[in-house]
This record gives C-alpha cells, sequence and structure tokens, in this order.
C-alpha cells in the first residue's frame, strides 16, 4: 500500500507532519508537498506547459521520503500519479488544514483540491482538516491561531478512518472522503457524524473593497470583513463540527445535470449553427 501525502499549508506545517507520520502505520508514505503557503488553491496544477516545476529533497521526522514541490498541492497529486515520486500510489492523504473546509470553502480548499486532482487520475483521496479555537472562519487560521492546534486529535482520527477505509477495500469508483474535526482532546470529542455539505460557513467573507496605497498610483489593496457567525444544524459539516463532533463528508464527481428549461439559449445555439 503506497500512500501520499500533500497539503496546501507547505513541507513545514507541523499538521503535514502529524498526519504523516500517523500514516506511517498503514503502508508505504511519501509526502509531496508544496514549498511554501498554497492555501485556497484549489485543484490547480499551475501552467506547467510553460513552466518545469522544480522539487527539491526533504525531510520530516520519521517519514522516509518527502519533497517540497514548487507548485500547488493539485500539482503534487498530479506529479504522484504520473510517477514522478516512484511505483503508482494507492492513495491520496491531504491535511492535516489548520482550519475546517467546510460548506463553500470545499470549492476553493487546497487540501481538497489534491484529492479532487487524484481523482481524476483514478485514486481515491482522504482531506483532513481541523477546526481552530479563537477564531470562526472556515479554510485558513493566522500564524497565532495555529500554535493552538491539537494536532494528535485529527491525526488520530484520520489514522482510524483511513485504516477501515482500506480494511474495507477501496472502491473502483474513486471517493474522496472530507474530514472534518474539532480542535480539542480525542477524548472531548462527542462522536462522529456523516454529514451533508452546506452551502454556508459558520461565518464568511461579506464584502471586499478597495483601498488605494499611498504613493502607489492605480494601485490598491483590497480589504475584507466578515459577517457574523451564524448557527448551522449539526447534520451538516460546518454545524456538527461546532458542535464537538466529527465531520465525515463525501464529495460527488463534478457531472452534468439534466435541463430542460433553457429553450432561449438552445434556440440560439441552434439559429447559429444552422440545427
Amino acid at each position: 500500500m503506497r500512500i501520499l501525502v500533500t497539503n496546501d499549508d507547505g513541507i513545514d506545517s507541523l499538521g503535514l507532519h502529524y498526519l504523516a507520520r500517523a500514516m506511517t502505520s498503514l503502508g508505504n508514505v511519501v509526502v509531496a508537498a508544496p514549498d511554501g503557503d498554497q492555501s485556497g488553491a484549489g485543484a490547480a496544477i499551475s501552467a506547467i506547459y510553460r513552466n518545469k516545476p522544480q522539487v527539491k529533497k526533504a525531510h520530516i521526522d520519521g517519514v522516509p521520503e518527502s519533497w517540497a514541490v514548487a507548485g500547488p498541492p493539485g500539482l503534487c497529486a498530479f506529479m504522484g500519479r504520473l510517477g514522478a515520486f516512484g511505483e503508482p500510489f494507492d492513495l491520496i492523504v491531504s491535511g492535516i488544514n489548520p482550519g475546517a473546509n467546510v460548506g463553500r470553502s470545499v470549492y476553493h480548499s487546497g487540501t481538497i483540491g489534491a484529492c479532487l486532482t487524484a481523482r481524476n487520475g483514478g485514486l481515491s483521496g482522504v482531506a483532513v482538516s481541523q477546526a481552530v479555537s479563537g477564531w470562526g472562519v472556515e479554510g485558513q487560521a493566522w500564524d497565532d491561531i495555529v500554535l493552538n492546534q491539537i494536532w494528535e486529535t485529527p491525526a488520530t482520527v484520520a489514522q482510524h478512518f483511513v485504516k477501515g477505509l482500506l480494511d474495507d477495500g477501496l472502491p473502483e469508483e474513486p471517493i474522496i472522503a472530507n474530514i472534518n474535526v474539532p480542535n480539542v482532546e480525542l477524548a472531548d470529542l462527542k462522536g462522529w457524524k456523516r454529514t451533508t455539505i452546506d452551502y454556508r460557513t459558520i461565518r464568511s467573507m461579506s464584502t471586499a473593497s478597495l483601498k488605494p496605497i499611498g504613493g502607489a498610483g492605480g494601485t490598491y489593496e483590497v480589504e475584507f470583513t466578515y459577517g457574523d457567525a451564524i448557527a448551522l444544524p449539526d447534520h451538516t459539516d460546518g454545524g456538527a463540527v461546532e458542535a464537538g463532533y466529527v465531520s465525515v463528508s463525501y464529495l460527488s464527481r463534478i457531472a452534468d445535470v439534466d435541463r430542460d428549461d433553457a429553450p432561449c439559449a438552445e434556440a440560439a445555439l441552434n439559429s447559429l449553427l444552422d440545427q
């Protein structure tokens, strides 16, 4: 069993190190992670047709092979699938992200994006994120907040989940499990819930405005403001984590949907293409 471990916070992230070491009891682990912070990169792989990505050997205590990649986590998964790091992988595990990846944030998360990219190549993936304490925004966290993360909890949860996933046998149709864990000691978890993905987050950005930068004519910095925190039901991913439960949800493949209420758009194409 070969497991590729990656993240979006970079090769030096403690969350990555805890997760990689937790996976070593389950198979042959190789870490390939961005050489810097790539939070919010989604499933991007960068313009590899224009630039040759660079890879550098790295060291993580307790992990036999580690690489720092000059690119986003999706690229790490992409190159891993194509053989850049040796024999084919059976599974990708991504994280541990400081900040829950729930609700709308699943679209932008590099933690999840690595798994999405891997699934395009036929690999199942497990994305692991942890809520932050003292700050209510999902997806990313400030450096001082990260110091309060109890990394052992999500690492242990991920280890047990992945072991069970492997014991079940990886499905022929690749899956992505999105796991979000409260930032508490393992003994303080209330349990776990199979959750739905809400379209909302507990607290999200509400406005964006441009602020001129003095002395740099025509240049602005973007200021974001955050809305108030909202209560979500605990059957949703964000609500479960806020209530003290581990959230487990599964992300579907992007697929076509039926639509029969667009006659004008279809008529316009018929007219253009003489159909």
